[in-house]
């Protein structure tokens, strides 16, 4: 487990009374920051009727991070593939491919706001299946040149008009080969997520919001379907989030994870799952009641907070659970004020700086 890459992860995470343009401007200052810290990727979430979550067009953003980092690798996590057409998403991941010079990562996805299905008059019980055709379609576009007559249940992609002397009737192709590396976000037992995922070779990203026997299951699914496709699940390839906050001391860390975002966004989430699929990928034993997914038990098992060697205890821990796996992402929030921004970038400097580089040594 040598070399265990480093990420961020916002969904993002913004109280609805403040300002857009300064959320935007904050999300934007983060990644600058994990940029300038040698952090490896940074992945950004799309919504489109949710007041706490407002990036509605994460390539938009990261095309304006492109601009103003150097090294770190940027993706949307996920690209809703049910919102758009197929060969629409092959064309921009393309373009944006090549405006970031080949540091595009991907993750597909369909997500799961009632409100964002609603308004684009989808059904839930479809979702899936359409972002699976997406991303058929959308790797057969880059494998293949035109002429194109793809048919699914949703879509049909035809491209026959053809003029070599004109230049038309061609589409752009990635400048990673054969395309940015894909993931999958995965969060439930049994996931169909991770069995698309195995079948399609792309890396199984598991949430920070879910439990380690959540965690453990999204593996063996994988690890599983890759099995039944006589195909190797490499652990290299699987990210793991989790919420990490790191201060001089236990107490503090805690405390601070107590008044800040961190608190406000597990509690904000656990109602939305609540009233969704319901709280079992939050719990340690799914015979918990739900009366028992407080505020310290969010924080006690889902977030990590506490001194630097605590939290690589901690992750121990989760490693020797869990088993290797290739990057960890941590997720990050909201800051409230100067002195709130200033410890979360503190943070997020000694998760770069002290945990990566103790974790990786320890575990080679």
């Amino acid at each position: 487990m040598s070399g265990i890459k480093s990420g961020i992860f916002i969904m993002p995470f913004h109280p609805p009374d403040k300002n857009l343009s300064q959320c935007h401007d904050e999300d934007l200052e983060l990644l600058i920051e994990a940029d300038e810290l040698g952090i490896d990727e940074f992945w950004v979430g799309e919504h489109h009727t949710l007041s706490w979550e407002p990036i509605v067009s994460p390539e938009m953003f990261i095309a304006a991070g492109f601009r103003q980092t150097k090294n770190i690798r940027i993706g949307p996590a996920p690209l809703l593939l049910n919102f758009h057409h197929p060969a629409q998403v092959a064309n921009r991941l393309s373009f944006l491919d090549h405006f970031s010079h080949g540091r595009l990562n991907i993750a597909f996805g369909h997500g799961g706001a009632p409100s964002d299905f609603e308004m684009y008059g989808l059904e839930s019980s479809e979702m899936q299946k359409m972002s699976e055709e997406s991303m058929r379609i959308i790797l057969e576009m880059w494998e293949k040149e035109p002429p194109y007559e793809i048919s699914g249940n949703y879509w049909n992609v035809v491209l026959k008009s053809h003029d070599e002397d004109i230049g038309y009737g061609r589409i752009q192709k990635p400048l990673q080969s054969p395309h940015p590396p894909i993931s999958v976000p995965v969060t439930g037992y049994n996931s169909n997520s991770a069995k698309i995922a195995a079948k399609y070779g792309f890396s199984p990203f598991s949430h920070s919001i879910t439990s380690l026997p959540v965690l453990k299951d999204n593996w063996k699914t994988y690890s599983d379907s890759r099995s039944s496709l006589a195909l190797e699940a490499n652990r290299s390839d699987w990210k793991l989030a989790r919420t990490i906050f790191i201060a001089d001391t236990d107490e503090e860390a805690i405390k601070r994870a107590k008044s800040n975002s961190i608190s406000k966004a597990y509690k904000y989430l656990a109602s939305a799952i609540q009233k969704g699929p319901g709280l079992a990928i939050m719990k340690s034993d799914p015979d918990q009641p739900d009366s028992e997914i407080t505020e310290d038990y969010l924080i006690d098992n889902l977030v990590i907070a506490g001194s630097v060697d605590t939290v690589i205890d901690r992750l121990h821990e989760i490693t020797e659970f869990l088993g290797p796996f290739g990057t960890l992402i941590n997720m990050s929030f909201d800051w409230i004020d100067e002195s709130d921004k200033k410890s979360w970038l503190e943070s997020m400097s000694r998760y770069q700086n002290e945990v990566i580089p103790k974790l990786s040594s320890q575990l080679e």
